[in-house]
């Protein structure tokens, strides 16, 4: 069973809402991992006159005065109340903030990084610029991306668990997870697969014309894939407190949202097709619900 053993958690020190860490320390309890809080201070840029360019001057971080500031204010964004039991460090870097992330997750060999969409990040859903959806494409771990809390719409600790899958490697990977973090919350679990139907196939499935050899292949396709999915899980998944399996219909992250929102869903569990999965499919079902979700969203990479 797959377990976490090292969270890294960026924190903009700027940002009022600074929750991510709620949900870091929350999976690091369940996972006994450590976390590390992060906070990137970015390089001052400064004209140099003789070349009429700007340069990049870096702030002394380190020692004096700003260091022990940042440092203060960095630990002031941690609950230490609520996170008893749970060891967690901090770091101070400098840079641009999705490199620097990247780079400290890197050298600290980190399995999990929880991160915030910033209230700038976000209009109606996660913009593809942000720091967090650059770190969403690029992190070789997995990352648990936390809406703003103006948006979000779960609570902790997690009581209701959705985990998509379509039996790619990565997805797989996911639902091994999703148990494993069911079971640690004695949380609600749904699995669930969509059988993807554009609108129009949508249509003719529902009016009277439409083809019976359609239907019964339909049908076929849904009993495997529930036969499937049973079979994804095993029998000690009766330790949960509800374990729902099904099948939706439609375009496949729209289904997902809607089944997320229907359920009250307070994380939402799911493989990413490869490293690069969201820099290359803009569409890509992960990308929409990581974009559009307003609970938290866990992207696996297998």
């Amino acid at each position: 069973m797959r377990r976490f053993t090292r969270i890294l958690c960026p924190i903009d020190v700027a940002d009022p809402a600074r929750h991510a860490i709620e949900h870091a320390i929350v999976i690091a309890r369940w996972h006994g991992a450590s976390v590390t809080a992060q906070h990137v201070c970015m390089p001052v840029s400064s004209p140099v006159a003789a070349l009429a360019v700007t340069a990049c001057v870096q702030p002394p971080v380190f020692d004096g005065a700003e260091s022990a500031r940042l440092r203060y204010e960095l630990a002031a964004a941690v609950p230490w109340p609520t996170s008893a039991g749970v060891d967690i460090d901090l770091a101070l870097d400098v840079g641009t903030p999705a490199p620097a992330i990247l780079e400290r997750a890197a050298s600290l060999h980190a399995d999990l990084i929880v991160i915030g969409a910033h209230r700038s990040d976000c209009s109606e859903y996660l913009q593809l610029g942000s720091v967090a959806a650059k770190v969403l494409r690029k992190a070789a771990c997995a990352v648990l991306t936390v809406p703003p809390r103006g948006r979000q719409t779960s609570k902790l600790p997690f009581a209701r668990l959705l985990c998509p899958v379509d039996f790619s490697a990565p997805s797989l990977a996911a639902i091994e997870l999703a148990l494993s973090l069911a079971r640690d919350a004695r949380a609600e679990l749904t699995v669930l697969y969509v059988v993807e139907m554009p609108q129009d196939d949508a249509a003719s499935e529902a009016s009277p014309s439409g083809s019976l050899s359609d239907r019964t292949a339909r049908l076929r396709h849904e009993r495997h894939a529930l036969a499937d999915l049973s079979a994804l899980v095993p029998d000690p998944a009766h330790e949960l407190s509800r374990l729902c399996v099904r099948i939706g219909h439609g375009t496949p992250y729209r289904e997902i949202l809607e089944t997320a929102a229907a359920g009250a869903i307070d994380l939402i569990v799911m493989g990413a097709q490869g490293r690069n999965a969201l820099e290359t499919l803009f569409g890509s079902t992960t990308n929409q619900i990581v974009r559009r979700a307003t609970c938290p969203v866990l992207t696996l990479r297998h």
